[in-house]
C-alpha cells in the first residue's frame, strides 16, 4: 500500500483577519468553524473555514517581528503561505526531507495531532507541513487544529471542493520536483503542458511566474457568476474567472 498523504489545510496570510474572514465566508458560502489560541503564542489570530474536507485558513499578524509578518513584507502581500498535509508518519517525511537538504523548521506536539513544519526557504515558494492526528483515519474525524466540531460548519451548497493549488516559479519544473522529492510523489504533465502532482484530493500545479510563490485556487463551486457577483458585493477585486483576496487569486470551476 502506497503512503497516505492528502492536502488537509491552506494557509493564507492578511494584514488583518477582518474584514478578509468575514468577506471569504459571504463570497464562498463558507462557515467559520474555529479560531485556535494556540497560535496566539506565534503572534498571530487565525480563522479556519472548511471547504468539504480540507480547510482554508486566514492567519494575521498581531504584533510586530513574526514570521507571518515578515511574509507580508517580503511579498508585499501576495502569494500563499503554507500547504498543510495529512500522513501516517511525519516524523518520517521530516527526516526524508532532511535528507533531501530541506530542514525542520517546527514541530508540534498537541496531542492527539503532531505536525512537522519544514523550512519555507529550503521548500520554496511557501511552508509544508506534515502532520497527523492520533485516532484520526475518518478524514471527517478529529483534527484539532479545527476545533472539535469543525465538520458540522462544512457548506457544500455554494462551494463543493479545492480542486487545485497553483504554485508559480521562474523555473516551474524545476520547483515541481523539488516539491515531488520531499512529498514523494511523482510529477506528470498536464493536458497543458505544465508540470503537476496528484494527491487524492487535490492537484498541485506549477506554472510559469516572476518569483517562487503560491499564487491561485481553483474551486468548484454551484454556480461560478453567482460567487462572482457576490465578490462584487463585497468589494473584493474580481478577475476573469474569479476573485482575489488574502494574497491570492480564488478561480472558481463548475
Amino acid at each position: 500500500m502506497a503512503p497516505f498523504l492528502r492536502l488537509r489545510q491552506i494557509c493564507l496570510v492578511a494584514d488583518a483577519i477582518e474584514p478578509a474572514a468575514s468577506r471569504l465566508a459571504a463570497i464562498m458560502g463558507l462557515n467559520i468553524c474555529y479560531r485556535d489560541p494556540e497560535v496566539g503564542k506565534y503572534g498571530l489570530e487565525n480563522v479556519l473555514l472548511p471547504v468539504d474536507t480540507t480547510l482554508l485558513e486566514i492567519v494575521a499578524p498581531i504584533q510586530p517581528g513574526t514570521a507571518a509578518g515578515r511574509f507580508l513584507e517580503k511579498t508585499q502581500g501576495r502569494g500563499g503561505y503554507m500547504a498543510i498535509f495529512c500522513c501516517d508518519d511525519p516524523d518520517a517525511r521530516g527526516r526524508h526531507a532532511a535528507s533531501l537538504g530541506v530542514r525542520t523548521a517546527n514541530v508540534i506536539d498537541h496531542a492527539p495531532y503532531h505536525g512537522v513544519q519544514l523550512h519555507p526557504r529550503d521548500c520554496r515558494a511557501a511552508f509544508i507541513e506534515l502532520n497527523h492526528t492520533a485516532g484520526s483515519d475518518n478524514i471527517r474525524g478529529p483534527y484539532p487544529p479545527a476545533g472539535s466540531d469543525w465538520d458540522k460548519a462544512i457548506r457544500t451548497d455554494t462551494t463543493q471542493a479545492l480542486m487545485a493549488v497553483e504554485m508559480q516559479s521562474p523555473t516551474p519544473a524545476d520547483l515541481a520536483a523539488h516539491w515531488g522529492r520531499i512529498l514523494e510523489l511523482p510529477v506528470i504533465s498536464a493536458a497543458d503542458g505544465a508540470s503537476e502532482l496528484k494527491l487524492p484530493n487535490a492537484s498541485f500545479r506549477f506554472v510559469q511566474g516572476a518569483s517562487e510563490a503560491m499564487t491561485a485556487l481553483t474551486f468548484k463551486v454551484s454556480d461560478a457568476e453567482k460567487v462572482r457577483e457576490a465578490a462584487k458585493a463585497q468589494g473584493v477585486s474580481c478577475t476573469a474567472d474569479g476573485f482575489s483576496l488574502a494574497g491570492v487569486e480564488f478561480r472558481l470551476t463548475t
